[in-house]
């Protein structure tokens, strides 16, 4: 099978919808794919064409963030007069959450059309797409700012949640994109470890809910 470099979907050889660029034939699920590649090729890479992704290319990226929010999280909570497991993890996804969604936001619509290749519900309303990073955004601050925190604390779940969802049923259709939960500044494969960094934080805020039930 061969991948399509727009996409990333599994591409039967025998296809039709086919373009060469500078030696290379590409394959295509769809016209709409064909064109896109047509419009600029040279934001596709060859490695993305050929299949070759290999499994740990640019984790680094989320790793580092994912460490740094945790130390800020340690820094806030080593400044309060004792150290409280709960409150840390309120400031972590206060801090994830903003800093996400920065990123998301340097480029709203290259998010977008990442971010529709398999969210459940922006592949059927891209506006949803637009709307998610501000949603990432409001949440983070209110976590941030101690507003209302089982409002916060149940939409983070519902959010996150419902992300998942559409990581794993990528993940089933073996779908080969990057993930968009860092934007287009900085590449990460849609992969497993995208399916538990929303699993993880939606059972985070699911903890803290039922702390305070």
């Amino acid at each position: 099978m061969k991948i399509d470099p727009v996409c990333g979907m599994k591409v039967d050889p025998e296809t039709d919808l086919t373009h060469d660029h500078h030696g290379e034939r590409f394959y295509f699920c769809s016209q709409k794919c064909r064109e896109k590649f047509q419009a600029t090729p040279e934001k596709y890479s060859v490695e993305k064409a050929a299949g070759t992704r290999h499994p740990d290319r640019n984790y680094q990226p989320l790793v580092v963030l994912l460490v740094l929010v945790a130390l800020s999280a340690t820094a806030r909570q080593l400044a309060a007069p004792e150290f409280e497991g709960a409150a840390w993890m309120h400031d972590f996804m206060g801090l994830f959450l903003v800093v996400f969604s920065m990123f998301k936001l340097f480029d709203l619509k290259g998010f977008a059309n990442g971010y529709s290749m398999y969210d459940l519900l922006a592949r059927r309303w891209r506006g949803w797409a637009y709307v998610y990073p501000f949603l990432e955004l409001g949440l983070g601050l209110g976590y941030l700012a101690h507003w209302q925190p089982m409002v916060i604390y149940s939409a983070t779940v519902v959010l996150l949640a419902f992300g998942a969802l559409g990581v794993l049923s990528a993940l089933r259709r073996g779908l080969d994109v990057d993930c968009a939960c860092m934007g287009t500044v900085l590449h990460v494969p849609l992969s497993t470890v995208a399916l538990l960094e929303d699993v993880g934080m939606a059972a985070m805020a699911g903890s803290m809910l039922l702390m305070r039930a």
